[in-house]
């Protein structure tokens, strides 16, 4: 990218995008609410579709499209992450779970199905809330030992985040090993990843959660723009070069805490949307920040989809289906780009 890059980019041109990827999101939506187990569809909905029922309903606003909305959400938090974190490192074959932040959530995760939290009127909140706060004590943690005389340095974070995803890997198997057949059960469908049977009150509280998390890191967008052309280079151009990477490491981190602690491990979305619209739309963040949030909405929804149909009637974790998606992928970008990104 070349200086004139970071100064320029035309207002229709977003507005062009965001449309043709938000309505990718929307039909991506249509499908994911039309189709499931059962016969119902989004047509029924329609005054010249056929009659729907009051079960029919109870499916469709109920069932489907609380599930539906709140895949969007997450997988455009985990996309905008990806983005984010990829600008941090410079580097754009980076995933959001490489800095250990999503071992945090997942040790909270599994404790609190071990503990108990996974039984009653617990389980939809006592789950994702000590899921959280593990993502958040992980986040501390490693903030504050990759701070060397006050200064987040990139190589600090990666090692810091591999050392404790190991950890957290290690605390994780001990937990198992402790785990009855149940709790064993309940745990590995965690850690693959599953969507839980919510309420759409219950999904409207991590919008808005979402939302001024995303409005603060568009507020970057220029600076991660100035970042891709080097830190001296950012830092002469008037980037606070030390504030906006510990805010990019911050609140990416906790746009993935959230994901994990409401539908566990869910990988790639972070490492696919970012780099296919990076090759469509080009490095400006001013319009990768906004599509990747559309676009990684409309993958995830997609990947569950097919999670609920490829077996049905009975249904794959998600993060199988996004990990059988991105494994490929990722290989796919090691051996043509090894060289360009120095792998």
């Amino acid at each position: 990218m070349t200086r004139q890059d970071v100064r320029s980019l035309g207002a229709g041109r977003v507005a062009l995008w965001c449309g043709v990827v938000g309505a990718c999101l929307l039909a991506a939506i249509a499908l994911g609410v039309s189709f499931g187990a059962g016969k119902v569809t989004l047509v029924q909905l329609l005054p010249w579709g056929p009659p729907a029922s009051d079960v029919d309903l109870d499916i469709l606003l109920r069932v489907r499209l609380p599930r539906v909305l709140l895949a969007a959400i997450l997988g455009g938090a985990l996309s905008v992450a990806g983005v984010c974190f990829q600008a941090l490192l410079r580097n754009p074959l980076a995933d959001p779970y490489v800095l250990g932040v999503s071992g945090g959530a997942s040790i909270g995760g599994v404790l609190a199905l071990v503990l108990g939290a996974s039984s009653g009127m617990l389980r939809d909140l006592g789950v994702p809330l000590m899921a959280f706060a593990g993502a958040l004590g992980a986040l501390l943690l490693i903030e504050w030992v990759a701070t060397v005389d006050r200064r987040l340095t990139v190589y600090n974070v990666l090692l810091t985040g591999a050392i404790f995803n190991a950890f957290s890997s290690a605390l994780i198997y001990f937990v198992q090993s402790l785990a009855t057949l149940e709790e064993l059960r309940d745990i590995v469908v965690y850690l693959m990843g599953r969507f839980p049977v919510w309420e759409l009150e219950r999904v409207a509280p991590v919008a808005l959660i979402c939302v001024p998390v995303l409005i603060a890191l568009y507020a970057m967008s220029r600076d991660f723009n100035a970042f891709s052309l080097g830190e001296e280079a950012a830092q002469q151009l008037g980037v606070d070069v030390e504030r906006v990477k510990r805010r990019t490491f911050i609140l990416a981190s906790l746009l993935t805490g959230l994901a994990v602690s409401v539908a566990g491990l869910i990988g790639f979305v972070g490492l696919i949307i970012p780099h296919v619209l990076r090759m469509l739309l080009g490095p400006d963040h001013r319009i990768l920040l906004p599509t990747a949030f559309l676009g990684g909405g409309a993958f995830l929804v997609l990947s569950d989809l097919a999670a609920r149909l490829l077996i049905a009637p009975g249904e794959l974790p998600v993060g199988v289906v996004t990990a059988l998606i991105g494994g490929p992928f990722f290989l796919y970008l090691l051996r043509t780009h090894r060289r360009r990104y120095g792998f």
